[in-house]
């Protein structure tokens, strides 16, 4: 098909002339929601010095991605929906197209870093050290952006408007095969390989909570037998004190700051030798906020999963186009919802994130008040 014939089609199917309103209204919470959190997420990172980790970085390069298009791209598509027909030019399209298709490049080549950075993280915690360092990150940060033109680039001529979703994407027929084989290696080598990840992170938690608790049930066991056998020599009790301390059984890295914590693992003696009593108090802290941490990762994928699994099976069984227009346009705008929701989570399951949300707010209003104030006088 003509390029220029399809672009001459740039208003949206009839078939969804009932439905634009309310396409119109989720476009418009998705931008205000979106567009507030994930700026709240750029300014938290800004203001608080905790946030502001390596591993954190990857999701402040997803934050960016989000924000573009809660902040740019769901406009126009609101104006779209309103008016029920294109308003831009071809050219407007075709950057559209390309940087709605490189947000989502970036939004799941992030979410597969996140999860290959965790699980190096408990895994191998020296290796993490050793390759993601602050002379690193510029690179791995510019990766998914860089991943997403090269597989998204090649598509600037049939990028067009379909009148389907109401929206500017890359034409389906023209497009394939190689739309196809791109969709089956973004969407399921890509989540497949998140998948696995954070299965080997399960598998090396339980092992790890196993040897700990096989640690302690052994340390248990010997306590007694120490005990008599001191008492056999000296001739007096002894109390827990006079028992040389235990090895640690865990390992953890100088960088204690949220989203760099390895979980603990057993090993050999360390070089500092505190008391099991004082020990085990710090390394339960680390494997919960560890824990959390992991937990809110494997949230964001789960959403992304649920976003976006509509969508992609639809693209891919519905081929010729035989299901109804109305569903391609609700699989297609339940999408959108994926770019919003991540500031919530942060805010719902990771407490430093809370506390830095607040912190903005505070300091918002604070100026506000000023302002204000200055204002009145």
């Amino acid at each position: 098909m003509n390029a220029n014939l399809t672009w001459d089609n740039n208003t949206c199917h009839p078939d969804v002339y009932g439905y634009r309103y309310f396409g119109a209204f989720l476009g418009i919470g998705v931008t205000v929601v979106g567009t507030v959190g994930n700026l709240m997420t750029l300014l938290a990172f800004a203001t608080d010095s905790h946030l502001r980790t390596r591993f954190n970085l990857l999701i402040l390069n997803l934050t960016v991605s989000d924000l573009i298009y809660c902040g740019f791209l769901q406009p126009v598509t609101v104006d779209t929906f309103l008016h029920f027909t294109w308003r831009q030019s071809r050219l407007m399209c075709q950057i559209f197209g390309l940087i709605l298709f490189e947000a989502n490049a970036v939004s799941i080549f992030n979410l597969v870093l996140i999860a290959a950075t965790r699980y190096l993280l408990i895994s191998d915690p020296q290796r993490f050290e050793r390759l993601y360092t602050w002379r690193t990150v510029p690179w791995v940060l510019a990766l998914p952006w860089a991943l997403g033109l090269a597989l998204f680039g090649p598509l600037w001529n049939i990028y067009v408007f379909l009148p389907v979703v109401c929206t500017c994407s890359f034409h389906r027929s023209r497009g394939r095969p190689y739309t196809t084989v791109l969709m089956f290696l973004m969407f399921g080598f890509g989540l497949s390989t998140i998948g696995i990840f954070y299965y080997l992170i399960s598998r090396k938690v339980r092992s790890v909570a196993k040897a700990l608790q096989q640690y302690r049930r052994d340390q248990g066991a010997d306590v007694p037998a120490k005990k008599k056998k001191q008492q056999r020599v000296s001739g007096v009790p002894s109390s827990d004190s006079g028992l040389a301390p235990e090895p640690n059984p865990s390992q953890v890295t100088e960088d204690t700051s949220v989203g760099e914590q390895p979980l603990a693992s057993v090993g050999g003696a360390e070089k500092a030798r505190p008391s099991p009593a004082t020990a085990s108090q710090p390394n339960q802290s680390t494997k919960k906020e560890f824990s959390k941490v992991t937990r809110m990762c494997f949230a964001m994928f789960l959403v992304y999963v649920a976003c976006y699994f509509p969508f992609c099976i639809l693209h891919v069984a519905d081929g010729k186009k035989r299901a109804p227009i109305l569903l391609h346009m609700v699989a297609g705008n339940f999408t959108w919802l994926n770019s919003c929701l991540n500031p919530v989570l942060y805010a719902v399951m990771n407490r430093q994130f809370r506390t830095a949300y607040w912190g903005v707010l505070t300091r918002g209003v604070a100026l506000l008040t000023r302002c204000f104030r200055s204002c009145r006088t």
